[in-house]
C-alpha cells in the first residue's frame, strides 16, 4: 500500500472526477486510474461504484476515504516537521479575487520577492469559492478572498480574517435630487455588477429577494475600475468596497448611496492549507502585505 495510491484515491473523491484529479495532481488519467486500482487490490475491496456519473464511492469507499484523510493529515504533519527549518524555494502559488488584484498585488509581490528571493510567485484570479476549491485540490498554496463574517471553511483549510471591508452602493454624482433612503427607492435603476459567482452580487441579490425585490442587471463587467467608470456615466448603480472607491480615478464623479437597509461588510480572509511546511513564513507575509496595502495605500 503506497501513499501515492492513497493520494490518488482521495483526489478522485474530492474532485468527483478522474480527469480533475489528474489535473490536480499533475498526472495523466491512466496514472490516476492505475493508482486507484492498486489501492483497491491492496485492500481487496472495490471503493467506487463505476456505474455512476459523477464517480461515487461505495459505502466502504466512503469509510476508507475518512480514514485516508487522517493518514494524509499525519503525513503532512510529518513533512512539515522536517521541512520547517529549510529555506523556502520554488513556486509560491497565490490566488486573489480580480476585484482586489490591481490594488494589493504590486506591493505584496514586491515585498515577497525582497524577503524570500528563493521563491517565484505565481498568481491566479477568481471568485472566493473558486479559490477555496483550488486550495483544497492542492493547486494553490494560499489565497486572499472576501467572504461574510463567520464563513466556515473545509476542515483541511485554514481561514484567518485579516481585515474587514465595507461595501457601498454608488451612483453617478447628482443622479438624484432627493437622496434615496432604502433599496426599494433605487432597485429599478438597475445595476452594473460582476458576473454571476461574485459574492458582492450574491449578497445584494439575497437582500433584494428578502425584501421581495428583483435584481435588475443593466451590465455585467469584470474589474472595479471599469464598473465604476460605467456607473459614473449613468449606466446604473455599482457595488464596491469603499477602499477601492476611494482609490478610483472616477471617485469625483460618484457618490455613495447611504441606504438604511443595506450596509454589507465583508471579511478579508487569508486562506491556506492546514499544513504549509516551510511556506508558513511567505504565506503569512503575503497576508500581512495584502491587508496593509488595503489599509495604508494612499488614494490615486
Amino acid at each position: 500500500m503506497k501513499i501515492d495510491d492513497i493520494d490518488a484515491f482521495v483526489a478522485v473523491i474530492r474532485c468527483q472526477s478522474i480527469s480533475q484529479a489528474a489535473h490536480a495532481l499533475q498526472l495523466t488519467q491512466p496514472a490516476i486510474t492505475r493508482r486507484v486500482q492498486n489501492f483497491e487490490q491492496a485492500l481487496g475491496v472495490e471503493l467506487f461504484d463505476r456505474n455512476t456519473k459523477p464517480l461515487k464511492p461505495t459505502l466502504m469507499g466512503s469509510q476508507v476515504y475518512e480514514q485516508c484523510r487522517l493518514i494524509l493529515r499525519e503525513m503532512d504533519a510529518l513533512r512539515e516537521l522536517v521541512a520547517r527549518d529549510t529555506p523556502p524555494s520554488g513556486a509560491l502559488r497565490l490566488g486573489v479575487p480580480q476585484t482586489l488584484g490591481d490594488v494589493v498585488l504590486l506591493d505584496a509581490l514586491k515585498h515577497l520577492r525582497d524577503s524570500f528571493p528563493g521563491l517565484r510567485a505565481q498568481v491566479s484570479t477568481g471568485w472566493g469559492g473558486h479559490l477555496v476549491n483550488k486550495i483544497e485540490r492542492g493547486e494553490l498554496d494560499a489565497a486572499a478572498a472576501l467572504f461574510p463574517a463567520g464563513k466556515v471553511f473545509p476542515d483541511n483549510i485554514i481561514g484567518d480574517s485579516i481585515g474587514k471591508m465595507e461595501l457601498v452602493a454608488v451612483c453617478a454624482r447628482q443622479q438624484w435630487a432627493k437622496k434615496p433612503a432604502k433599496l426599494a427607492d433605487v432597485f429599478e435603476r438597475g445595476w452594473v455588477l460582476n458576473p454571476d459567482g461574485c459574492g458582492f452580487r450574491a449578497g445584494l441579490q439575497r437582500t433584494l429577494s428578502d425584501q421581495g425585490l428583483s435584481l435588475k442587471l443593466n451590465l455585467e463587467t469584470f474589474g472595479t475600475e471599469l464598473q465604476l467608470g460605467l456607473v459614473a456615466e449613468g449606466m446604473g448603480l455599482g457595488l464596491v468596497p469603499r477602499e477601492l472607491l476611494e482609490r478610483s480615478v472616477h471617485r469625483d464623479r460618484l457618490e455613495v448611496l447611504a441606504l438604511k437597509d443595506f450596509k454589507p461588510v465583508m471579511d478579508l480572509f487569508l486562506i491556506y492549507p492546514r499544513f504549509l511546511g516551510n511556506l508558513q513564513g511567505p504565506v503569512a507575509a503575503f497576508g500581512d502585505w495584502v491587508a496593509r496595502s488595503l489599509k495604508d495605500r494612499p488614494a490615486a
